[in-house]
């Protein structure tokens, strides 16, 4: 008997009723049932469990058989396992066997392992060390047969003596690419792969072990004038204001060039040609040239954003100018050696400039003067200016605006055929279709609105500071070919979602074949093949929590069956606890912005307000038969 009050009735949602035999009930030894159930007395027995859930396991009771049209098999296995059904946990555990794929499915191109030689090489002796020192004696020397396991029982004691080293330093924390290389960058070092069209992709690099933990990674695969000549190769990985670049010869060995201190926390790292270039919010640019090896740190106004275009870099800053420096050039001013940064443009409204776009039109690169930019706002804002060859000497003209976003811009990319922003709430996105007319931004009829949605992409509260690196949405692609944002909905998962940055529609899904958490990605072109007539291929590159290097073909990405479904959002985010979740905004360089997303967007770690739903199941034993009875309530 349940006695419930007129305030407790109003909370209940649906009423379900099962009545089963206890023979059905008892076939299974050790189960829920055969505990509670007893032929000689009479009980009444609460379950706190899913009745929809209950439904097909009591089928099974009844019939042993399984029919698991519109049933998610994991739920159901979670359920069977709470009641003690074994040869129910069994059969859905084949299933769920047969239904993952170890090979992948068609998109999937290659897997690269874990570099398990270099674990106990590199990590091994350092954690060895501070677990030495810690009780007063020496490291013990490394024993041959060290494996993985043997990494992972030191890790354990790692983690118990040092628990600010929360960075597991076999996680893949960024991938990047350039041409035919990827850099992977872990904890402590970094590993460069070559593709070549006859043996794939092999490891040609390894960094020495390092004691700061990296945040950001850039690669060079194509440096010309380099100090060793044209094959070089450069890597640069940074940690807060630190960075380290290696110059890679073309048979894989590498040296140390220098480490150089930007005085700050680096934001963005990449290269403009042969030069490195680092950026900080705080208003710094940081420069090395590979010819005259020289490293130059220049002060400018904070920075909100960036973009490069050939060999220009354009910074916009919080006092709403857009400037601009040459780096084929490397102009320093006479008097005093600086770099010559110049103002190209300023926003009507000083508003902040929180995410750049260049587009270089085909008559660029006869005159040099047909540029459009896009760029986005502090307040929302989202503006479209030229510089044609009739206004050089004012430079550009402000053509279009857009007042779509109440919250900051934090992405933006102007294309060849769409315009494409992205501001904070939510990682929300607004399109326009760009009219060109040979070639350049025309006004008739001009942009239209295109779609609107939303990227949702949630973040650990506490994330390491290469998690913006490694997970930025995109857009990915060249601007004369569809870009795609990717979608990782929760921190912890391994599914991933590709959609078209013009519409939001979904072009594939892809999973982690070894059931691996993705902790990183990237999209990435490579040309993997020297015969005549063959085009570079786009990949998305996964890295994963076990050190794992998964790659997807996106050129033959067929499957165009839209954005995630509400069903799949919510098992997605049933996995976390939105209560210590906040989206996440990250951009990246050269990325569209540069913008720090805890700068721009308010606070998203909200406290979720859904109310918990809970189910009341009713048992009641008689000698014959048994009656369930199933109360859904709804606690505000």
């Amino acid at each position: 008997m349940i006695c419930l009050s007129r305030c407790d009735l109003r909370y209940i949602l649906s009423f379900l009723r099962f009545s089963t035999s206890r023979q059905t009930l008892m076939w299974i030894p050790d189960s829920f049932f055969s505990r509670w159930v007893n032929p000689h007395i009479s009980i009444s027995i609460f379950i706190d469990r899913d009745p929809t859930a209950f439904a097909p396991i009591l089928n099974f009771l009844r019939t042993k058989e399984l029919d698991l049209r519109g049933v998610n098999i994991n739920i159901l296995r979670h359920e069977a396992e709470f009641y003690g059904i074994t040869p129910l946990v069994r059969r859905l555990l084949l299933c769920e066997e047969i239904e993952r794929l170890c090979c992948g499915s068609v998109l999937f191109h290659g897997y690269l392992p874990p570099p398990g030689t270099l674990f106990p090489q590199l990590l091994l002796p350092r954690i060895l060390h501070p677990l030495a020192q810690q009780k007063g004696g020496s490291p013990k020397p490394l024993p041959v047969h060290c494996t993985a396991l043997c990494v992972s029982r030191q890790l354990v004691k790692y983690y118990i003596m040092f628990p600010g080293a929360v960075v597991d330093p076999r996680k893949v924390l960024i991938v990047a690419g350039h041409h035919n290389w990827i850099v992977v960058a872990y904890a402590h070092f970094v590993i460069c792969y070559r593709i070549k069209e006859s043996s794939g992709w092999q490891q040609v690099f390894s960094s020495p072990y390092l004691d700061w933990s990296i945040e950001r990674i850039a690669l060079n695969a194509k440096v010309v004038g380099g100090p060793h000549g044209d094959k070089d190769k450069m890597v640069a990985a940074a940690s807060d204001s630190n960075i380290i670049l290696w110059s890679i010869q073309d048979g894989g060995s590498g040296n140390e060039i220098g480490v150089f201190s930007l005085g700050v926390p680096v934001d963005h790292l990449f290269f403009i040609g042969n030069q490195l270039v680092a950026t900080s919010h705080m208003g710094k640019v940081g420069v090395w040239n590979a010819v005259t090896q020289h490293w130059q740190v220049q002060d400018v106004v904070p920075i909100t954003s960036c973009d490069t275009a050939g060999s220009f870099l354009l910074l916009g800053c919080n006092n709403g100018s857009i400037y601009y420096i040459d780096m084929q050039k490397f102009p320093l001013r006479m008097k005093d050696n600086d770099l010559l940064v110049t103002e190209l443009y300023h926003d009507p409204s000083d508003d902040a400039i929180t995410a750049l776009s260049v587009y270089f039109t085909p008559k660029t690169s006869v005159s040099g003067n047909w540029i459009e930019m896009a760029y986005g706002t502090s307040s929302g804002a989202v503006r479209v200016i030229v510089q044609h060859p009739e206004t050089v000497g004012s430079g550009p003209q402000l053509f279009q605006t857009f007042t779509v976003h109440r919250s900051p811009v934090t992405k933006i990319m102007l294309s060849e055929k769409h315009l494409v922003s992205v501001c904070a709430d939510n990682n929300h996105v607004r399109t326009w279709t760009v009219t060109r007319f040979r070639g350049m931004i025309s006004t008739q009829p001009g942009s239209t609105p295109l779609a609107s949605f939303k990227i949702l992409s949630l973040e650990e509260t506490e994330s390491h500071g290469s998690y913006s690196s490694g997970n930025d949405i995109g857009p990915f692609g060249e601007r004369d070919d569809q870009q795609v944002f990717i979608q990782k909905v929760i921190p912890i998962t391994n599914k991933l979602f590709v959609r078209l940055s013009s519409t939001g529609k979904r072009i594939c899904e892809v999973a982690a074949v070894d059931g691996t958490t993705i902790s990183c990605f990237t999209v990435r072109e490579c040309e993997g093949s020297s015969r005549m007539g063959s085009r570079p291929r786009r990949y998305l590159f996964t890295g994963h929590g076990n050190g794992s290097i998964q790659m997807w073909d996106l050129t033959t990405a067929m499957d165009t069956v839209g954005g995630p479904t509400e069903e799949e959002l919510l098992q997605l985010l049933d996995q976390c606890d939105l209560s210590t979740s906040r989206c996440a905004t990250p951009n990246i360089s050269p990325a569209p912005s540069v913008l720090q997303p805890s700068r721009l967007r308010e606070s998203c770690s909200r406290s979720v307000s859904t109310p918990p739903s809970l189910t009341l199941y009713v048992v009641h034993v008689c000698l014959s038969t048994v009656s369930f009875s199933c109360c859904l309530y709804l606690f505000l």
